[in-house]
């Protein structure tokens, strides 16, 4: 049994053939500056490898649809488990995917749903029963009993149906309805109901023997039931009794039954009983309801999918909306994406009554006036609007019987499990409707880890990006709880991370360094927690033991007189808030998570400001006034996601340095020779990219049911030009090999041409010379490509009236990375530009000039300024969470 993993000759991206060992079933921390190797050795190596034995391992038939995995470069790995990768970028853009689908809750609701549902009529509401035809005799006898018993008052269950009949006086009546409401003669009908020895027939409520002629209007609706039997009111209890009794009700029961069970064969699975008082019930096989005869599906958990076509609604097929590109609400099921069906099955409501404060703006998903019927409990709809904090109290007080207890147990268990999860990790404020694609990338994260502890493996290797990001520290004490969880369980836990607290409570550190890029990819440290943090190759225990730090501004700025005012923002769970943020100065937006900093900073103040200098159609959040506009001209979001959606656009692309690169190639005297201009050296167009991969450098493979996979083309060999490209060089270089140049070494060899060197420069400044020019967008992290973001908007001429909003931009960043980019921030403000952060960072906080504190909790709970000023006046505030860390801090 091995106790360790062991990793030889380590040489993935820059990794330099490295060595080391790593204890198994502990908390692991790889940390490192950004771009050092530390996804490098994690994902690329560790879990890699993991990934590809565990393929290995299946069978022949298996692995002709999972393809042949790739073999990280490395020469030995020992003692590793299965591994589970839990990154950032791996969530969903699938319209059909939520909160509720990505952790399973969904499924087991749907199960809770078919299991211990109660369904209702569409058309009336009324609660449908399905009964087996044992059942439907004990209703019957039940209900007989009952009359006896009340004499001539009317029987529970009878008390809303049609008048006594004459006919049905003094016995029990089994019909078969045979038609529902529909217009026709019937004829033939009744003349084979008469040839199969039926002798009387109820038509639109008058008895009719089948040897009279009947005329019936071929224009008129029609209701007919078949008579199947009628019981003498003699032999019904409990006017017999003793033994004799006993037998006279052994015939009646076995009377009844016949009947029955010819009346639900005839009737489509319903029968109609009309009892001695006159009042009648509606029995089904299936579900009908006794009202109107509507009859109800089968209800299995398929009927809750809206990805299946027995659940979805018909017109939308599941959507919600009219088609896949568009925001308009379906008009059939009015966003509910599930047939109406599905959503008059209810479970009942919480004990405490608190239904409608459980749903989020439920008055906006008022049915129709047509539709609209006394609701007394749950859809599986309505019960996904919840927080996850509503659905979580919800569970713990929803009335079942004893019974439904017993049905419910396991799926109600591993529902609760989930739900305390993400509770357990800041996701209190999130519904389980929300739609994937709009998750943030911590937030995807740890829903999926919500998932993974929900189906409690023992032996395996999780590798996770960063898990706390977007995680106020209040937070993080619980999350370090979850990943200690893990590995008690038996799991060996490896985390790529920057968080002090997260390093501290692991088991295990190693560092990768020393520094970015070409100077990466060796292990500085390799050992137990907190014995490294002393050792001098250590940067990061530099920075935990105080040796290093990020030093708190001597001076502030002091209060700016010019400020963006929002009055009464009250978009999501804003509650009218009026604030004013301070320009020409370094702004926090802070608070627990969901507390409201991006409804307000975003959603409200940019889009606005987008509006108003750009003319942008985005709608802002609402909001009664924005003042202050006058004062800016330029309003720049450099925000998280992607530079690029196809592996086409890189940081040369994207900064703008690559077209002065292409001029400059075009511009060499065997160009000029040749004739061939910049587009020639495009490989995004025809005429100097290798036509075989069209300019990728590799080629899609379709995988069946797994991610694409793509290969080096077999022409250009991954250089992505023709050959004639490629022989014009600049300085020995061809313009492929410019592409493979890193940021840094590209600065370099262009230092003598302005218009690329100064935006290669502000790559590096912002912490990324260790990328690659031609490094594909999709491979870039959201915090790589926000500096991407903003070193192209550094690269251009600043106004010194532009307002800068970034959102988390410490993402991936280690504590010396943190300490640049922050130079760089305040040297924007310097020059009299504002700069606006959203930030969890307490490094950031510390420094900035202004800081606005959201909460005081997330959700409905949230959604006002607790307090605005100084990080001291926030670090005195007694009610401000921030406030609470900061104070340690200052």
């Amino acid at each position: 049994m091995y106790d360790k993993i062991t990793i030889k000759g380590a040489r993935e991206h820059n990794l330099k053939n490295i060595s080391l060992e790593l204890p198994r079933n502990k908390l692991i921390t790889i940390t490192g500056l950004s771009g050092s190797g530390k996804s490098s050795l994690a994902f690329d190596t560790i879990f890699a490898e993991g990934q590809r034995r565990y393929v290995e391992s299946l069978s022949a038939y298996a692995r002709q649809f999972l393809g042949q995995m790739e073999k990280p470069d490395v020469d030995e790995i020992e003692g590793l488990s299965p591994a589970i990768s839990i990154d950032q970028k791996a969530h969903s853009g699938n319209p059909r995917s939520t909160v509720a689908t990505i952790t399973e809750i969904y499924d087991y609701l749907r199960v809770l749903y078919a299991r211990v549902g109660q369904p209702h009529c569409v058309k009336c509401g009324r609660p449908i029963e399905k009964l087996t035809n044992e059942e439907m005799v004990d209703v019957v006898l039940r209900e007989l009993q009952e009359h006896a018993a009340l004499g001539p008052r009317r029987s529970a269950l009878g008390s809303e149906s049609r008048k006594p009949k004459a006919e049905s006086r003094g016995s029990v009546t089994v019909l078969a309805p045979i038609v529902r409401g529909r217009k026709g003669e019937y004829y033939q009908l009744l003349y084979d109901l008469y040839n199969s020895g039926f002798a009387k027939v109820r038509i639109d409520g008058k008895m009719f023997a089948l040897n009279e002629q009947i005329k019936l209007s071929r224009y008129q609706q029609h209701t007919i039931d078949v008579v199947v039997d009628t019981i003498p009111a003699s032999l019904l209890p409990p006017h017999t009794g003793g033994e004799q009794g006993s037998a006279v009700l052994k015939d009646v029961r076995q009377r009844l039954a016949e009947a029955l069970e010819t009346a639900v064969e005839r009737g489509e699975d319903t029968a109609v009983i009309v009892l001695p008082d006159g009042h009648e019930r509606t029995l089904s096989s299936k579900f009908s309801c006794p009202d109107d005869g509507f009859s109800f599906p089968e209800v299995e958990p398929r009927l809750f999918s809206f990805n299946s076509p027995y659940g979805a609604c018909p017109s939308c097929h599941g959507l919600g909306t009219v088609d896949l590109f568009s925001d308009e609400v379906c008009p059939v099921c009015e966003g509910k994406r599930l047939r109406p069906e599905a959503l008059h099955v209810w479970l009942p409501e919480a004990e405490n009554g608190a239904r409608r404060s459980a749903l989020d703006d439920s008055a906006s998903r008022e049915p129709k006036a047509e539709s609209r019927k006394p609701t007394i409990g749950l859809s599986i709809v309505e019960l996904t609007q919840m927080s996850i904090e509503k659905a979580a109290e919800y569970f713990l007080s929803i009335p079942l019987t004893p019974r439904q207890q017993e049905i419910a147990g396991p799926a109600m268990k591993e529902i609760v499990n989930r739900l305390q999860f993400m509770l357990d990790v800041g996701l209190h404020y999130l519904t389980l409707n929300r739609v994937a694609g709009t998750l943030s990338g911590g937030e995807a994260q740890r829903i999926r880890l919500a998932s993974q502890v929900g189906s409690r493996l023992v032996g395996a290797m999780y590798v996770l990006d960063e898990p706390t990001i977007g995680l106020h520290q209040r937070d993080n004490d619980r999350l370090i709880k979850t990943l200690t969880d893990l590995r008690d369980a038996g799991n060996t836990v490896i985390v790529v991370e920057h968080d002090e607290d997260t390093i501290r409570a692991s088991d295990h550190m190693v560092e990768i360094g020393p520094a970015a890029g070409v100077h990466g990819g060796h292990v500085m440290v390799n050992g137990a927690v907190p014995d490294v943090f002393d050792d001098p190759k250590s940067l990061t225990g530099a920075y935990l033991t105080g040796k290093k730090s990020i030093p708190v501004p001597e001076k502030r700025r002091g209060v700016a007189r010019d400020a963006i005012k929002i009055r009464g923002a009250c978009e999501n769970n804003l509650k009218n808030v009026d604030v004013d943020v301070p320009l020409r100065r370094f702004v926090c937006v802070t608070g627990v998570s969901g507390s409201g900093k991006s409804t307000l900073a975003y959603d409200t103040m940019f889009k606005e400001l987008s509006r108003r200098l750009y003319g942008s159609t985005a709608a802002p959040g609402r909001h009664r006034a924005l003042l202050g506009t006058e004062y800016l001209d330029k309003a720049v979001l450099v925000d998280q996601s992607p530079i690029g959606r196809t592996p086409r656009s890189n940081p040369a692309t994207y900064t703008g340095a690559w077209g002065p690169i292409r001029e400059l190639f075009a511009a060499t005297a065997e160009a000029r020779f040749r004739g061939y201009r910049p587009g020639r050296f495009s490989f995004n167009t025809p005429g100097g990219r290798c036509e075989n991969c069209e300019g990728h450098g590799t080629i899609a493979v379709e995988m069946h049911f797994l991610p694409t996979v793509y290969v080096t083309c077999d022409v250009c060999k991954g250089r992505r030009f023709d050959r004639e490209t490629l022989e014009i060089e600049y300085k020995d270089k061809n313009i492929f090999a410019v592409l493979e140049m890193t940021v840094e070494e590209a600065a370099a060899f262009f230092e003598d041409i302005p218009p690329i060197h100064d935006k290669l420069s502000t790559l590096n400044r912002v912490g990324l010379g260790y990328l690659k020019l031609g490094q594909s967008a999709t491979t870039l992290s959201g915090g790589e490509a926000q500096r991407v973001k903003l070193a192209s908007e550094l690269s251009k001429r600043a106004t010194g009236r532009t307002l800068y909003l970034l959102d988390e931009p410490t993402t991936g960043l280690h504590f010396e990375d943190v300490k640049t980019l922050l130079e760089v921030l305040h040297a924007l403000v310097d020059k009299g530009n504002s700069v606006i952060v959203i930030e969890h960072n307490l490094d950031v906080i510390k420094t900035a000039d202004w800081l606005i504190d959201m909460g005081p909790e997330g959700g409905d709970k949230g959604g006002t300024v607790v307090i605005a000023g100084t990080p001291e006046e926030i670090a005195r505030h007694a009610g401000s969470a921030t406030g609470e860390y900061l104070r340690r801090m200052l």
